[in-house]
């Protein structure tokens, strides 16, 4: 099964653990401590866009980008007439090219822990970092793997797989433990990473 019908799948029969109705309060907190101002932005693999469409509402010009077209379908009727103020873009970063020079501000949920390779993982991080402009954000949030026995779940990256597949092209300005923000009564343990593109 292919990333794009393994993801398909799940939407159609409703299997997405990693769904929440709640945005995200590491990017809330992250938002107002940094007092990033709105400005063009893009979330990778946004699934169910809840944090693009709180984007969008606070005035940033979103691009919400996903492998899956039904997870945009589903995005877009929640999001109302905020819809019509986001571009909806199905997309595999892995095979298509982000626009050049584009965005202020990256924030994924779970998008970047998801490719299992060092080689992979430093593919996304050089093709986010060619769409930003100089000195742009990225505010990643990672399953993280430090002390975490083997268990169902998300993707586990190490401190050590987030600086190699990154380090050329972003500095890191902040590596915290935290959670997931979630409806689960025991979110999982996070990197939340935030990240300057290199001049």
């Amino acid at each position: 099964m292919t990333e794009e019908n393994r993801f398909l799948d799940r939407y159609r029969t409703g299997t997405t653990p990693w769904a929440h109705q709640q945005v995200d309060f590491n990017l809330i907190e992250v938002i107002e401590k940094r007092q990033i101002k709105p400005c063009m932005a893009l979330d990778p693999g946004c699934g169910l866009g809840v944090e693009a469409i709180w984007l969008a509402s606070k005035g940033f010009k979103v691009t919400a980008m996903d492998i899956s077209p039904l997870a945009l379908d589903k995005a877009n009727a929640a999001a109302g007439e905020l819809g019509n103020e986001i571009r909806w873009m199905v997309m595999d970063i892995m095979t298509d090219d982000l626009p050049l020079s584009t965005y202020d501000f990256i924030f994924d949920r779970g998008f970047f822990h998801t490719f299992d390779s060092d080689e992979e993982r430093s593919l996304v991080a050089r093709k986010l970092a060619a769409s930003m402009h100089e000195n742009g954000l990225w505010l990643s949030l990672i399953g993280n793997k430090d002390g975490v026995a083997v268990r169902t779940g998300p993707p586990l990256r190490t401190a050590s797989d987030i600086v190699l597949a990154v380090d050329p092209y972003f500095e890191i300005l902040s590596l915290e433990v935290s959670i997931f923000g979630s409806d689960q009564a025991s979110p999982a343990k996070i990197w939340r990473c935030l990240m300057k593109k290199r001049n």
